[in-house]
């Protein structure tokens, strides 16, 4: 395992920092998530598998494929706690879907400045203690069959490196499209669908790994030595490297 000399020097050079703004769950999201688990597990053929690997506190990201609008759903009832996506501007404009969207302390990922201010407020959730959903993908797939998996965006990684000591937890959806298909508001309560809770890993653990990052603390010291861009270089292949992984290991689990 680095230091926590090196995991803070590594969590700096991701350059991500918080809004300033203080952040908490919503009522409204703690009162829907005491009352809507139950009869979504009674009235639809879901099934979970490895819900014991989650922890219990502390603050974590869950990822997962995309291949329905049924996915964000399933992912809240695995956890059993809030989880709150970085999730696409459209979804603030429809004013039914805005509310649903600011109580339950979603955040808005817009056009003008891209993820940046998002993650900066997955930062504030993150520190908050509470936990971050991300689809690594940054959309639900538009494949009409599979291979429905894409290639993953690096913001999860930069996230898990910002916070290396919270769990990334992947889970690998099976069955959701379905469920719900694409595009469509139709339910089909009877389809299964199945979802493999994968380990769970820390940034420090994956960092430290010589299947994942493979760094020690000589290495870190050589990397806080180059100029900017070198480091900036260096921590973009870092970013790919766990990004890819995280993909795969999603696929290993059965995503399609």
């Amino acid at each position: 395992m680095l230091s926590d000399s090196s995991l803070s020097s590594i969590s700096e050079l991701v350059g991500l920092s918080g809004t300033g703004e203080d952040f908490s769950t919503p009522l409204m999201y703690k009162f829907l998530l005491f009352i809507l688990p139950a009869p979504f597990r009674v009235f639809t053929n879901i099934h979970y598998h490895g819900l014991e690997r989650i922890p219990k506190k502390k603050s974590m990201i869950f990822v997962a494929n995309h291949t329905s609008h049924v996915d964000p759903f399933v992912k809240i009832i695995a956890a059993r706690r809030p989880i709150h996506y970085l999730a696409k501007q459209e979804h603030f404009e429809s004013q039914a879907t805005k509310i649903l969207m600011k109580s339950t302390g979603q955040i808005e990922t817009t056009r003008e400045n891209g993820a940046k201010h998002a993650l900066s407020r997955a930062v504030d959730v993150l520190d908050s203690g509470a936990a971050i959903g991300i689809f690594p993908e940054g959309t639900r797939s538009r494949n009409e069959k599979a291979p429905f998996l894409q290639k993953g965006k690096t913001g999860v990684a930069r996230l898990a490196a910002r916070f290396p000591n919270s769990s990334i937890i992947p889970l690998s959806i099976i069955g959701a499209r379905g469920f719900m298909k694409p595009g469509s508001l139709i339910i089909r309560p009877w389809k299964r669908i199945d979802i493999y809770v994968g380990m769970p890993i820390t940034f420090a653990e994956w960092v430290s790994s010589p299947l994942g990052g493979d760094l020690d603390d000589e290495k870190i010291n050589k990397l806080l030595l180059e100029d900017e861009k070198m480091k900036m270089d260096k921590m973009k292949i870092i970013f790919r490297k766990l990004t890819d992984q995280i993909i795969e290991t999603l696929r290993v689990n059965g995503a399609p």
